[in-house]
């Protein structure tokens, strides 16, 4: 966890992890990088423990969160799967005219 932060209990930590689920699925609208970024301040990680946790190269998850780079499915996943998502394809909501 982010040292600027002081420590959480495990249930502490387990409502950050829900609250940054919750976010992000209530906001289909936001970029992946959007989303990559808040799931790691809601839950207080740094980019290094992130990378760490998914498996992903620093430099990686440095280019996705600055938009310098989208990352391939297979990357997304592996930074998704910390949380218990996938990247998947959905039907885009249609428009009432048509």
């Amino acid at each position: 966890m982010d040292k600027r932060y002081t420590s959480l209990t495990l249930q502490q930590q387990l409502e950050l992890r829900r609250k940054a689920v919750d976010d992000v699925l209530i906001h289909p609208e936001w970029k992946l990088a959007a989303a990559i970024r808040h799931l790691k301040k809601t839950m207080r990680l740094t980019t290094a423990e992130l990378a760490k946790l998914s498996g992903v190269a620093l430099r990686t998850l440095q280019d996705i969160e600055q938009e310098r780079s989208e990352g391939s499915v297979q990357t997304m996943n592996r930074i998704l799967a910390v949380l218990g998502l996938k990247l998947g394809v959905v039907r885009a909501a249609q428009h009432p005219t048509q």
